[in-house]
């Protein structure tokens, strides 16, 4: 019996299970058979104590052992190797204990195990499950439910006494001509197996797309208990959900609840916003604007009606955006490529609720302690406006009423024009430079950013801009990774900080990628979609973009961790 990971989606994952010379697709379900119920014809794998006449593979049912870890109540099933969690259905409904549970046990057997939850899988439920990192299911619930007449909707269950009508359009439902109370147990039980592995399908091709997330915050909210959950797992586990959370993604996230201000990518991005990036040094005058609903802002209407007013000022450079905006809080101009702040949608009301002013309020007051600027000029719609001013020294205040009409944006220039007077005029290419160096920042950190950009100039126009050095290009900003993409000669400026490596066998050639099995060291902050410089020997040989993270790139005994760029 063999498992490879194929796909990762943060926790959750695709796999392949080789059993018998059959591959297995996780996430799965094992179909219990017994003599009063046969297992779903549809399901990929068995489980039954008979001789089941099958061409599919059968796991016997998974037998307690003697000994049980009474702290962690899990056990390594030893002919299959899976990792059982005892008693799942009744932790499952204590959710504290059921997370700090799957998640100690993850951390203890590491990412290449598969974890087995019995009796607790239903439509419902069954994308949370995945995206704590669970592999295996199992049709106990399916069971239960049809003994007890109720009947799986995708949002939960139902008794068939308070139905009106057959639920759906699958084949049980749409060849019996019955009244829901009618329905006796096989047709509600197949119909529940129907439900559960259409879920399951759904879920898996769901984690392809690396959306699960999405998909979870929509799900959750037909039980009050899967909520907590996932509130509890981000709230108590944010660390371990960030080491599996890409810094690099082309999905949206659709913050449409209070669970998506809490996700990973976001959290990490208003830490790094607050802890690595440093503004354009050359700016004077921070300019305080609202967000636009396409993405990135400058390339939306509203946006360019703003960059328009700015570059019609006689010294454009010296202003600094900054804009306001929610699930993210800040996010300067420069980081406006970057994931998440170039993917994401938000429901727009025109009405804060007051935890997303406290937000504004408490990553404000902070940015502006580690940023300093001669002057703050407030171009806000006034519902941002007026929880934000009482404590900005001296805001200048443009917006008339929309920030996009002409009477705002005339005062806008004006007032820019009237408060750039006496200060140095920049240069437009060292701004840019600068620009990428406070984006680097964001990247690399502070120390790396200013080695990397050190007397070199930029060529190109944004968002495709070239770091070039004595006629050497160190790396390219592109509007498809948000990040810069380094060259050998790029990494080879900044490897002495040793950060963002790995190290690879004598003997391991790569060839396209470098595999978990040929790294024999890393730098374990590294993230997925994070730029990787490749060691052989002490030496620099190539320049990639993380495929795991550093972790995991140690542990792992198969699959690709890093796509190589350039190599020696």
């Amino acid at each position: 019996m063999q498992f490879n990971v194929k796909k990762r989606d943060e926790l959750s994952r695709i796999g392949e299970l080789l059993i018998d010379d059959k591959r297995i697709v996780t996430p799965n379900i094992l179909s219990v058979n017994t003599n009063r119920f046969k297992a779903f014809d549809k399901a990929d794998i068995i489980l039954s104590n008979d001789k089941v006449k099958t061409n599919k593979p059968v796991l016997k049912f998974l037998q307690t052992p003697l000994k049980i870890d009474e702290k962690n109540f899990y056990y390594i099933d030893e002919k299959t190797g899976f990792v059982i969690i005892e008693y799942a259905s009744q932790l499952f409904k204590k959710s504290k204990n059921f997370i700090d549970l799957i998640i100690n046990v993850r951390k203890k057997i590491g990412y290449e195990k598969i974890i087995y939850t019995p009796a607790i899988a239903m439509p419902s439920n069954l994308a949370l499950l995945c995206y704590m990192g669970i592999d295996f299911f199992d049709t106990t619930s399916a069971i239960i439910a049809a003994r007890n007449k109720n009947i799986f909707f995708a949002d939960g269950e139902y008794n068939i006494k308070d139905l009106i009508e057959l639920p759906c359009n699958c084949p049980i439902c749409n060849n019996i001509n019955k009244k829901p109370s009618e329905l006796s147990f096989e047709d509600i039980l197949n119909h529940n197996y129907y439900m559960l592995f259409n879920e399951l399908k759904q879920v898996r091709n769901i984690i392809k797309t690396g959306d699960l997330r999405n998909y979870v915050e929509k799900k959750v909210k037909t039980n009050t208990l899967y909520v907590t959950i996932l509130r509890n797992l981000d709230m108590n586990y944010y660390e371990f959900l960030e080491e599996q959370t890409p810094v690099v993604s082309n999905k949206t996230i659709f913050a449409t609840c209070s669970e998506s201000y809490s996700r990973s990518e976001i959290k990490r991005f208003q830490s790094r916003v607050l802890n690595r990036y440093c503004k354009p040094d050359c700016t004077k005058i921070l300019l305080l604007l609202p967000c636009s609903a396409k993405k990135p802002y400058s390339f939306s209407k509203t946006h360019k009606f703003f960059r328009r007013t700015i570059l019609e000022t006689s010294n454009p450079d010296i202003i600094h955006e900054l804009i306001i905006t929610s699930p993210l809080g800040l996010v300067p101009r420069e980081l406006e490529l970057v994931y998440p702040a170039a993917n994401y949608d938000i429901p727009v009301t025109g009405v804060w609720n007051e935890d997303e002013k406290k937000m504004i309020k408490i990553l404000l007051k902070e940015y502006l302690s580690k940023n300093k600027y001669e002057k703050i000029i407030v171009h806000l719609p006034k519902e941002i406006t007026s929880f934000i001013i009482d404590f900005i020294k001296k805001p200048i205040i443009t917006c008339v009423d929309s920030p996009t009409s002409d009477e705002s944006l005339e005062k806008l220039k004006i007032t820019l024009e009237e408060n750039i007077v006496g200060f140095e005029k920049i240069d437009r290419y060292e701004r840019t430079k600068q620009n990428l160096e406070s984006l680097a920042c964001y990247q690399f950190g502070k120390n790396i950013a200013k080695k990397l950009l050190k007397d070199t100039k930029i060529y190109g126009r944004y968002p495709d801009l070239k770091i070039i050095e004595n006629n050497k290009q160190l790396g390219m900003l592109t509007k498809d990774r948000g990040f810069i993409s380094l060259t050998l000669a790029g990494a080879k400026k900044i490897e002495s900080y040793e950060k963002y490596w790995v190290e690879i066998a004598d003997d391991f050639i790569p060839k396209g990628s470098i595999l978990a099995p040929g790294i024999i060291n890393t730098d374990e902050n590294i993230r997925i979609g994070d730029e990787v410089l490749i060691f052989r020997k002490k030496s620099l040989i190539g320049i990639g973009a993380a495929v795991m993270n550093g972790a995991d790139m140690k542990k792992s005994s198969y699959g690709e961790a890093v796509k190589i760029r350039h190599i020696l």
